[in-house]
């Protein structure tokens, strides 16, 4: 008698189930393609819409579910992604916590250190990991990057300059919308300010800050925050939401500088450029094609399976939304009444 070979449907079975709550753009175009490729078992999508679920679950061969609590219900899911609009994290990000779900929180996560604070405490308490998708941080250069500043390639590290800058777009999508966490801050901001804590020490502080208001949209479009440590390195990052695409930060020292051309958002297919700058030379470093949300969900992955991996990403939200929270706070202190 033949005997069917059932080894593809066990190793399915014992890959972690994950589930995706809203199908947000991001989640369609970046995060699908990836997840597939990853670790994770893809179990399900979720939105309001049983039509909309349907659309996107039948493009990723997963199953459909209308409502996010009964994604959270189904058996066979250990992690979700949640790519909703930035008012809905917190609330979600708790929910799933409270499933007996693991987490990962598209960026910005929280506004606040207290909720960030306040989501680690449940997770570690239920044996479960938040963390915050910075994609931009699982490609290699930002690695090479590192290794350069760490092994003396530029001298001491003296001060950090990162920018992000979109052009702008339907003045009535999510990131103009300020009931909906928008901004320029929240949505751009981020990125240098947290690309900026890779090299700042643990005592990174806000400086200074400013934030330029649209009347007309109701939100920032542009800012600039100042930071610093005790160490003396300061940070200068600069975004906005009407600007020409610019995604970008170097780092200059005391023998040196580094530049990263194309840090943020590089496409899956894309040979990012560094440039170090030596006294009289310049030596162009070429780093490799790398699919960053491959990356992310990979590193997600480890945290499910690994609980030593977990400590780092609670660390890393907290302080993330701790600087923003502060960054918010200095420019309104100091915004024209």
């Amino acid at each position: 008698m033949e005997i069917e070979d059932l080894t593809p449907v066990l190793e399915s079975e014992q890959r972690a189930g994950i589930g995706i709550i809203g199908c947000a753009d991001i989640a369609v175009r970046r995060a699908l393609p990836a997840i597939r490729r990853s670790p994770f078992r893809l179990a399900a999508v979720a939105s309001r819409s049983r039509e909309k679920a349907e659309g996107v679950a039948a493009t990723a061969a997963c199953r459909a579910v209308e409502g996010y609590e009964r994604l959270l219900e189904l058996p066979g899911i250990d992690a979700v992604y949640i790519p909703l609009p930035n008012s809905e994290h917190a609330k979600w990000a708790q929910r799933a916590l409270e499933a007996g779900k693991h987490v990962l929180l598209e960026k910005p996560a929280v506004p606040a250190e207290d909720s960030a604070r306040d989501l680690v405490a449940l997770a570690e308490e239920r044996g479960l990991v938040v963390m915050e998708n910075f994609a931009f941080l699982r490609h290699p250069q930002h690695e090479q990057a590192r290794s350069l500043v760490a092994d003396g390639a530029i001298g001491e590290l003296r001060s950090y300059n990162g920018a992000f800058g979109i052009p702008p777009t339907d003045p009535g999508g999510i990131k103009y919308q300020a009931d909906l966490g928008g901004g320029a801050l929240w949505e751009v901001g981020c990125y240098p300010v947290r690309a900026a804590q890779e090299y700042l020490g643990p005592s990174a502080r806000v400086l200074g800050a400013g934030l330029k208001y649209d009347a007309d949209l109701g939100v920032d479009v542009s800012g600039v925050a100042l930071l610093g440590d005790d160490d003396g390195v300061t940070a200068h990052c600069s975004f906005g939401l009407s600007h020409g695409y610019r995604s970008t930060y170097d780092l200059w020292g005391s023998e040196g500088r580094l530049v990263l051309e194309w840090a943020f958002t590089p496409s899956h297919s894309a040979r990012p450029v560094l440039r170090l700058q030596q006294k009289d030379r310049e030596t162009r470093i070429l780093a490799p094609a790398s699919d960053q949300f491959l990356g992310v969900f990979t590193a997600f992955h480890d945290a499910v399976r690994d609980p030593a991996a977990r400590a780092a990403h609670h660390r890393d939200l907290v302080r993330q939304a701790g600087l923003m929270a502060r960054i918010r706070a200095h420019a309104l202190d100091r915004a024209p009444r």
